[in-house]
């Protein structure tokens, strides 16, 4: 491809990239003279460059994590990954796009939310919509909203999240009303968006028929 060639490539894929027209663009492409696109092409390139940066920023910020972690230095030696799925899965968030769903349970101080964190910052990174938050959380923020009429609303943000991080499950109890909005909330998830939960003991709390209450099995 000679250098012009690549030049009104770049130009193309600008005007795309910034929604102008198919028309416009060959206007632009086919009329202007060898010169004239290479700043043109650096515009476009500065531009989406920005869009990029933005976006990973705004996916960081609506995602809510507690503090910023990340995959450098991770201690893998204490993790069993299952064969299937493989460490290079969770580090490059590709579970992800094949919306599978991740459990990651162990004793306190074992790194859950640390990998939890890192791989849903990872997923921004990717460009992927995240959203964080501990079960306790999401369970009253659900009922508050239910009792103000605006419980869709919090739907619609577990809806248009790529990836669903859910911490510290059991780590409180919940009740039947809890119990139930966390369900509608598995659902959404349900083969359109991935799950990731963490738990010290997913099996430790069983649900009371008593607000605020749970017991051991």
């Amino acid at each position: 491809m000679s250098a012009r060639s690549e030049l009104e490539t770049r130009c193309r894929r600008g005007f795309r990239s910034v929604m102008l027209s198919n028309h416009t663009a060959e206007a632009y492409v086919t009329s202007s003279n060898a010169a004239e696109p290479r700043p043109l092409c650096r515009m476009f390139d500065d531009e989406l460059a920005w869009r990029e940066r933005s976006r990973r920023e705004r996916l960081l910020k609506r995602a809510h994590f507690p503090v910023p972690k990340g995959f450098t230095n991770y201690d893998w030696s204490h993790v069993r990954v299952p064969d299937e799925l493989g460490r290079e899965a969770i580090e490059d968030c590709s579970f992800v796009g094949e919306r599978q769903n991740l459990v990651l349970y162990g004793g306190v101080g074992n790194g859950k939310t640390h990998m939890a964190i890192a791989c849903g910052m990872a997923a921004c990174g990717h460009g992927l919509a995240t959203m964080f938050t501990t079960v306790s959380d999401l369970v009253m923020r659900m009922c508050a909203a239910e009792d103000a009429g605006t419980l869709e609303r919090v739907f619609h943000e577990v809806e248009r999240a790529d990836l669903v991080i859910l911490d510290e499950l059991g780590y409180l109890p919940i009740d039947r009303r809890g119990a139930r909005l966390l369900f509608q909330v598995v659902s959404k998830c349900y083969e359109r968006r991935s799950l990731m939960v963490m738990s010290s003991n997913p099996w430790r709390y069983q649900v009371s028929d008593e607000p605020g209450t749970a017991s051991n099995p």
